[in-house]
């Protein structure tokens, strides 16, 4: 079963040079209690994805064509903006990058955690037991007197725990994670993943987590997607992606992680090139300009491959992952 389902998603965007295509026939699922990361560079579309599920896109932005079907009876795409507002922070809740973008700065931790419960039907009592409770879990120090502090007494980490809490008060079905520890150091980074583990197990929710981050997104997550230029360009669970990619996209990105480098290199390797202009959407694969295999057939868009137990990436050499990791 799965709590979501997209299907050949495309939302593109009005923009005074054109028409600019974020995100052209995505397709993926999200299965039930499981944990399903999506890493890309930046401008790949992850944002543009968390909007559109969410339903909102900037006034510019639509969704021009397929579906995004919640826990499958809930068609997102078409439901009307109470419906939305229904489904956000009781079905679905959102962490953000940045916790003070999430948090409100001139109202107390627990009046917060208190509005956040509104639409529960508890008493105030015990939506404050329970805001203490969630406070506990996400290991806030002395949890019954940080209600009454604001956001600003709190460290960088222990913000992104609190507003962790407040996203996963209601126990939703789908936790959507939008690249939770880039602010926070290694260190706490470490912490914040086994948090979000033992807490994912504990409510028993699913999770989307945006990252770009390969080593949080290999120590966390059961499924990857790889996303390019607005493409699902691969899929599979975390093992099939890392350790045999089956897109050129794939492993240059890999490639690319400082962890993978085993001497010591003066430069760290790059993708050559640029991610194209996504208002003049270049004919054949989105990766051809910047692909180290690229060959004639190329310049005819390369169909999603599957190559077993889930696995598939949208490349001509899919098939032949030898072919898919020799460099020029």
């Amino acid at each position: 079963m799965s709590v979501l389902s997209v299907n050949g998603l495309t939302v593109s965007f009005t923009t005074d040079g054109g028409t600019l295509t974020a995100l052209r026939d995505v397709s993926f699922d999200i299965p039930d209690q499981r944990i399903v990361g999506v890493v890309g560079e930046s401008g790949c579309g992850k944002s543009t994805l968390i909007n559109a599920i969410l339903g909102l896109l900037a006034d510019n932005g639509r969704i021009d064509a397929g579906s995004v079907l919640f826990q499958n009876d809930r068609e997102l795409t078409r439901l009307g903006d109470s419906d939305m507002r229904a489904l956000r922070g009781q079905r679905i809740s959102t962490v953000f990058q940045d916790p003070m973008g999430a948090l409100n700065p001139v109202l107390s931790v627990g009046h917060q955690m208190i509005n956040v419960q509104y639409r529960s039907g508890r008493s105030k009592a015990e939506k404050i037991a329970r805001a203490v409770e969630m406070l506990r879990k996400v290991r806030i120090p002395d949890a019954d007197t940080a209600l009454s502090r604001y956001p600003h007494q709190f460290s960088g980490g222990m913000k992104q725990r609190i507003a962790i809490a407040m996203a996963l008060m209601m126990e939703p079905a789908l936790l959507i994670a939008d690249e939770p520890t880039t602010a926070l150091d290694a260190t706490l980074e470490v912490a914040t993943i086994e948090l979000l583990k033992e807490l994912q197990r504990d409510i028993g929710c699913s999770v989307l987590f945006i990252s770009h981050h390969l080593g949080v997104i290999a120590e966390l997550c059961d499924e990857v997607i790889v996303m390019y230029a607005g493409e699902v360009v691969e899929r599979g669970t975390t093992r099939q992606v890392f350790n045999d990619p089956r897109h050129p996209y794939t492993f240059r990105l890999l490639d690319c992680d400082p962890a993978r480098q085993h001497q010591r290199v003066r430069h760290l390797p790059t993708i050559p090139g640029e991610i194209p202009d996504l208002r003049r959407r270049p004919e054949g694969c989105i990766f051809a300009a910047r692909c180290h295999r690229v060959h004639y057939a190329c310049m005819r868009t390369p169909p999603v491959t599957e190559v077993g137990n889930g696995h598939a990436a949208r490349c001509w050499l899919a098939g032949n992952p030898e072919t898919v990791k020799v460099t020029a």
